[in-house]
């Protein structure tokens, strides 16, 4: 297992992201488990085991992925923090799309897709948070 260090971690590839998202998920699995879990979605339908294998190595070596081998059936599990890996995810597409401004991000997001009242509660609760972290501009006059 690789060790935790200050660097952030490497950005995943699409598919590493999906098997990341089924690691957080779920926990430590096979690599069975994750083949059947990504031909469950629906852009993965045809993954095959030795491609699930081939991925879970290359996150292995990127350390992304970590292997559990004491046993015959190895399991591999998240090192990525889910939180630093959305955050990275974040980052990148306020820059790409809305040069830097994730509230035009955050504004974008919450208009094209109905959120819940429980999700709508965290974001009134994370505006409150934010709002009395936030130090009050002075009126120069």
């Amino acid at each position: 297992m690789k060790s935790p260090s200050s660097s952030p971690p490497p950005r995943p590839t699409d598919s590493e992201l999906t098997i990341l998202r089924i690691l957080w998920n779920q926990g430590p699995c096979s690599v069975r488990e994750v083949c059947e879990a990504m031909n469950r979605l629906p852009d993965h339908q045809d993954t095959g085991y030795t491609t699930a294998l081939k991925f879970l190595q290359i996150m292995h070596e990127k350390g992304l992925a970590g292997r559990d081998e004491s046993s015959r059936r190895h399991l591999y599990f998240a090192l990525a923090p889910r939180e630093e890996i959305e955050n990275q995810a974040v980052t990148r597409l306020a820059d790409k799309l809305f040069g830097g401004a994730t509230a035009q991000l955050a504004l974008r997001a919450l208009s094209t897709q109905k959120a819940t009242p429980e999700e709508l509660s965290e974001i009134r609760d994370l505006l409150d948070r934010l709002d009395r972290e936030t130090p009050e501009k002075k009126d120069p006059s």
